[in-house]
């Protein structure tokens, strides 16, 4: 079992380290999803069943979700400024 919990916490620095050095914004939210997940696993090897469930639903289930919605509207608010460029152009 410690080495299931050293393997885990591994995971969780690279996936700290991988979210930092990651320059698309895509990847960026689908790692943080990844490390909430494993923090919640975590969080039950530690018998903390209440933290898990919070660090699930919030940490992978909410908030990756307000990220998933702000980058559409920033990809939205950037293709609308391409689109009256490329107009300009035409």
């Amino acid at each position: 079992m410690q080495i299931f919990t050293n393997i885990l916490l591994g995971f969780l620095i690279i996936c700290a380290i991988a979210a930092s050095l990651s320059k698309n914004l895509l990847n960026t939210i689908l790692i943080f999803m990844s490390y909430s997940l494993v923090m919640s696993i975590i969080w039950i090897l530690l018998e903390s069943p209440d933290l898990a469930i919070t660090e699930a639903a919030v940490g992978a289930g909410v908030t990756s979700v307000l990220f998933f919605v702000t980058l559409k509207k920033i990809r939205a608010m950037v293709k609308t400024e391409q689109e009256k460029g490329e107009e300009k152009h035409e």
